[in-house]
């Protein structure tokens, strides 16, 4: 592909964040929509009536078959993140994928040496490095407005948590964890923002459940993540907290950025 070329995607999925990846490729000069793949007849027919275009099928497999599509976008609860991202690559195509990328590193690292093995492209949606908000955030400390970052904090307070189609995301096995779900976005952050500082070197974290019936599902959860040249950063959630706000703060050796977000 050129970058001249129009990329031809399919999505597999369409809840929520299904809905948002068509509409964006659908809506993008450079990329052309082709197929939607969802489980239930409902999300098919909102598929359709949103994309009267496109071809809604009710099994993934059958894009996968296809020799229209360059490009596969998996929307999809995150156990089948694996599954899902293993097809795609062994079928030749390109994939995009949600966070996680899977539910442990074994997964993960089998999914990366696939896509080497087939030389396909495998990318990771952490949408937040394409916010307005927490770009500006990054685009100022390249331009060295707070001299070089030496602590930053990302918290997020929320209540109450969705629970996903079919209640997946309380339920361990389907979900992993919820640090794979919002925290995971918060690392992404952390990382791109201190990128000068290096790779981390440890990381120490603490959680805690407000609901003794789901301990391993933690409500409260903080994570202390140190760099080689003493940099640091913290993130931090509650899900047992109030309404859906998000805040960054980075300090830098010539001043601090602040940037929050609500609902």
């Amino acid at each position: 592909m050129t970058s001249s070329d129009t990329v031809r995607f399919g999505v597999i999925g369409y809840g929520l964040f299904g809905f948002h990846h068509a509409r964006a490729i659908a809506a993008s000069e450079t990329s052309r929509l082709v197929a939607i793949a969802a489980p239930s007849e409902e999300s098919r027919q909102r598929a359709a009536g949103d994309h009267p275009a496109v071809d809604v099928l009710d099994d993934y497999r059958d894009m996968l078959e296809r020799e229209d599509l360059e490009v596969i976008s998996v929307v999809a609860p995150n156990m089948l993140h694996y599954e899902m991202g293993m097809a795609v690559l062994e079928s030749g195509k390109h994939l995009l994928l949600e966070k996680p990328m899977a539910l442990t590193v074994a997964e993960c690292d089998q999914l990366v040496e696939l896509a080497e093995k087939e030389q396909r492209i495998l990318a990771v949606g952490h949408e937040l490095r394409l916010s307005s908000l927490w770009g500006r955030v990054k685009q100022l400390i390249e331009e060295g407005v707070i001299g070089r970052v030496q602590h930053v904090l990302v918290e997020l307070s929320r209540f109450p948590y969705r629970p996903g189609s079919d209640g997946w995301r309380y339920d361990q096995g389907r979900v992993g964890s919820w640090i794979l779900e919002e925290p995971i976005h918060f690392f992404d952050l952390a990382r791109w923002y201190l990128e000068e500082s290096g790779d981390p070197v440890s990381i120490y974290a603490r959680a805690n459940s407000r609901d003794p019936a789901r301990p391993q599902l933690a409500d409260n959860f903080s994570a202390i993540v140190n760099y080689p040249d003493h940099a640091y950063a913290l993130v931090s959630q509650s899900l047992a907290a109030f309404g859906h706000y998000q805040m960054a703060k980075v300090v830098g050796t010539e001043g601090t950025i602040w940037a929050e977000w609500g609902a």
